[in-house]
């Protein structure tokens, strides 16, 4: 009872004294304009009949394209599920307590889709494939083998926003954004890796190494096999260590291909090998996310050793593993599937691309992924935050629909979206790009009767709900050679 009375003694208001730094702080990024978007589909989500006015969701980067391949399999194999009456006979098996090496066939399943995942360009030994829960996991698992709390990673931006919760949160590793701009298609150099390097050194940051999206997430671009060795090259010379996050790799649609970093340390004889590890999963390529099947690859004994201890805290469930095990180890299937998915994926991106050109909006050039990074520059009353943020708070709210603003990806150029294509059908697609043309041709004839003369009035009505609060980050000038009028609807 002194126990309780002394606890009521104290402020119960105040959960900084009673919880974690963890618990209290703002690590998670849910804050987020990214989050933010995803929050505002939720409240209003778009139906083609029961909510037609409703947000579509063009800020989810999901994958359910060749969905009708899988289960067209699942149907033809119900062994490889022990919730069928032809699979049940394994249930006891699947169902009893595995350890944290997982099941043999799926270790050997995952190896061999990896690589043909590459083209066979290299191979993949199961006994370095450590499961995780989903690539969330994976990342901050080797994050907890790779660095302790205050060391840093350089990460050319912009980047996958929820990096920072994944990889720092729970860590407390630092992210150090590496800044890529139009200027060269925004790509990383060895130069702005040597300068954030040198910067963090004088500032007595712990640097430990560099991650690397690759097939880039926001852009959809792939590093070529210079660029690829350049950065091996980079953190060999530092002896620092390399994550190349992959699990957009078999989305690769036309020219040029993927390389993976496997592919180029193969060909290498001095790159010292324990600086080198892969992020996977299953959640973009094949559209899995639910199945929560992260992976590991590392090419240091003593990183597998630990990651696989740490996967205790995230296994992939064995019945997972049982039925990607037979899935995976089919090889007409995966055959069939590496070859259509990409297809798809290509029909998909000219169908977007070439909506939003008509509309004179143009992207960046790209092959890979699920998204395509839109130019919207021209639309800003300034190049500022401030100005994005207005602008994609409009098309929240106005147009309906959620896009990813790049101020949340630490781009540093404002005016620049994430559209992701995938996680819908055709028509919803078709819905999406009515809206667009229609915004973009109210902006034009609202400039041609207002020319040079905006009404407050009216922008202070479209804008009275806004609020956002985020960190100013430095603007680039806007480009000269805009192809369109700026937009009155987004002026501020």
């Amino acid at each position: 009872m002194g126990f309780l009375n002394n606890a009521e003694s104290h402020d119960h208001g105040d959960h900084h004294q009673l919880l974690s730094k963890i618990a209290t702080n703002d690590g998670h990024g849910e804050k987020s304009s990214y989050f933010d978007g995803w929050k505002a589909y939720d409240r209003d989500p778009y139906h083609p009949t029961n909510n037609p006015d409703g947000v579509i969701q063009m800020g989810l980067a999901e994958n359910p394209l060749c969905f009708d391949l899988i289960k067209e399999w699942i149907v033809k194999n119900p062994s490889a599920s022990i919730c069928t009456r032809e699979g049940v006979d394994d249930f006891k098996d699947i169902a009893i307590f595995q350890d944290y090496h997982g099941l043999p066939e799926f270790r050997n399943a995952i190896a061999k889709f990896m690589g043909k995942a590459r083209r066979n360009k290299v191979t993949f030994d199961p006994d370095r494939v450590v499961m995780s829960g989903g690539a969330t996991g994976a990342g901050e698992t080797i994050m907890f083998c790779l660095a302790d709390p205050g060391d840093a990673f350089l990460v050319p931006s912009p980047y996958y926003p929820a990096f920072d919760r994944d990889l720092g949160w729970r860590t407390r590793v630092q992210l150090i954004p590496v800044n890529c701009d139009r200027s060269n298609d925004f790509k990383i150099t060895k130069a702005a890796l040597e300068a954030a390097y040198e910067s963090a050194q004088e500032k007595n940051i712990k640097v430990k190494g560099v991650i690397l999206s690759n097939p880039s997430n926001p852009l959809g671009t792939v590093l070529d096999r210079g660029t690829l060795g350049d950065i091996v090259a980079f953190v060999n010379g530092k002896q620092i260590h390399l994550v190349c996050d992959e699990i957009y790799a078999a989305t690769t649609f036309g020219s040029p291909e993927f390389v993976s970093v496997a592919e180029v340390i193969q060909a290498m004889e001095d790159c010292n090998r324990d600086l080198i590890h892969i992020i996977y999963s299953l959640s973009k390529e094949m559209g899995l996310p639910g199945f929560r099947t992260g992976i590991i690859y590392s090419y240091n004994d003593a990183v597998v050793s630990c990651a696989r201890k740490m996967s205790s805290f995230g296994l992939v469930s064995s019945q997972t593993q049982h039925l990607l095990a037979a899935m995976l180890s089919d090889d007409a299937f995966v055959d069939k599937f590496l070859d259509e998915s990409p297809k798809r994926l290509a029909n998909r991106h000219k169908l977007l691309t070439e909506g939003i050109q008509q509309a004179g909006i143009g992207c960046l050039k790209s092959n890979a992924g699920l998204y395509v990074w839109m130019d919207l520059r021209h639309l800003l009353e300034k190049p500022t935050l401030e100005a994005e943020l207005a602008l994609w708070h409009v098309i929240i709210n106005d147009v309906k629909i959620n896009v990813s603003p790049g101020s949340s990806f630490h781009c540093s150029e404002p005016g620049w979206f994430r559209v992701c294509f995938a996680n819908m059908d055709d028509e919803t697609v078709g819905v999406a790009l009515k809206r667009i043309k229609e915004f973009v041709h109210q902006g034009k004839q609202n400039d041609k009767k207002n020319k040079n003369k905006w009404s407050r009035k009216n922008l202070q009505l479209s804008f009275k709900s806004l609020r956002y609060e985020e960190s100013v980050m430095s603007p680039l000038l806007m480009s000269p050679h805009s192809p369109i009028p700026h937009s009155p609807l987004v002026k501020s």
